[in-house]
């Protein structure tokens, strides 16, 4: 109940106390101005509470309304259920100007009711066998991609943010992952395109004094 209403309900209440407990006192012609004006009282608090009902009403059906919009998936949303399925992942790494490349295969599935793309990875490294698994959203009210991601070659996590470029079509991420020699936040990009339905690529930049230096290179082709 809106504090003004309990306000004005205790206002009336000792009004009426204050008539009673006076009226032997008070002029006939005065008792029927003050009834007059308890009445005209009481119709504007009636008047109050059902404005105030009816507001909060409102309120509720917005607000019910934009959850709606945010938890219902969109053409984006369609566009990570394309993805679902098997590919062979090409992985080229770039360190110390030198090139190393190796093979991989990943899995795409929607889940939770087609709201979150989940990935799984499989392949080498250097030679060392690497396992990772990711997670992408678009969340619709902050019109933002969402990218996680973890694997075995560390212990911490990777968490990007994006935007659509809509001139070249990349999702371009930006955020940080951990450097183990110390221990301090790396700044990450990552640029994803999908070329067609059966082909799509990542590439990863480590920024470093302002500088973008290519890290890797993902180039993925759909599994028939």
């Amino acid at each position: 109940m809106p504090a003004s209403f309990l306000f004005l309900s205790n206002l009336i209440g000792k009004y009426y106390i204050h008539i009673n407990n006076h009226k032997k006192y008070i002029r006939k012609d005065s008792t029927m101005k003050s009834q007059k004006l308890l009445v005209g009282i009481m119709a504007t608090l009636i008047l109050f509470s059902a404005s105030s009902s009816f507001a909060q009403q409102g309120d509720q059906a917005e607000m019910m309304k934009k959850w709606q919009e945010y938890m219902t998936p969109g053409p984006v949303h369609q566009q990570f259920a394309k993805m679902t399925g098997n590919w062979k992942a090409a992985v080229t790494q770039y360190m110390g100007g030198q090139e190393s490349k190796s093979d991989g295969s990943a899995t795409f599935e929607i889940i939770l009711g087609g709201r979150y793309l989940k990935s799984s990875f499989k392949g080498t490294v250097m030679g060392m066998p690497l396992e990772g698994m990711g997670l992408d959203a678009y969340d619709n009210a902050t019109k933002e991609y969402i990218s996680i991601w973890v694997d075995n070659f560390g212990t911490g996590v990777m968490y990007m943010k994006g935007k659509m470029d809509e001139k070249t079509k990349e999702i371009v991420y930006t955020g940080n992952t951990v450097d183990p020699m110390t221990g301090k936040d790396q700044p990450t990009k990552t640029v994803t395109k999908n070329i067609d339905n059966d082909h799509q690529q990542m590439v990863m930049y480590m920024i470093q004094g302002g500088q973008e230096i290519k890290n890797m290179q993902i180039d993925y082709t759909r599994v028939k």
